[in-house]
């Protein structure tokens, strides 16, 4: 079982209100979304494992369980070519649950005219796998998001 906890503060609002068909409609896996608070922060890794994906906007970190977690720092990030995000860590690290792996600033993206939305999805996990999940209320970085079993 894997406790996935938040990798940033800010609002929960659930994977159906992310502006993405992709992430909305879970094709890339369950989960939920932040809606992150409007300042510079660094994003921690949600889960101790290694780091197997790194982008400037998204990374992937594998658990002991073989579970895999995406964060994805807004939408349609890719487009900014890594402006204005920070990599702390680099792909093939191990991290710890709460540690940085990405500088950003939300305000900066949202000024870029893209949505900060940050998605946690659970890749190749079916819906029912996930319990406790966080749709709604204030998050601090390293509370809980979901549960996965």
């Amino acid at each position: 079982m894997t406790t996935v906890t938040s990798p940033l503060a800010g609002r929960a609002i659930g994977l159906a209100a992310v502006p993405d068909p992709v992430f909305s409609g879970a094709m890339v896996g369950p989960g939920t979304a932040i809606d992150p608070a409007r300042e510079p922060s660094e994003v921690v890794a949600p889960v101790d494992g290694v780091i197997v994906s790194l982008h400037p906007h998204a990374f992937v970190v594998v658990d002991e369980s073989g579970h895999g977690v995406l964060t994805h720092l807004g939408i349609d990030t890719v487009q900014l070519n890594g402006q204005g995000f920070e990599l702390l860590v680099n792909k093939g690290d191990t991290v710890t649950r709460g540690q940085g792996v990405i500088r950003w600033n939300p305000a900066e993206v949202e000024a870029a005219g893209k949505s900060p939305v940050c998605p946690v999805v659970a890749l190749e996990a079916t819906a029912d796998s996930l319990s406790h999940v966080r749709e709604d209320g204030d998050v601090k970085a390293g509370e809980s998001l979901f549960v996965w079993s």
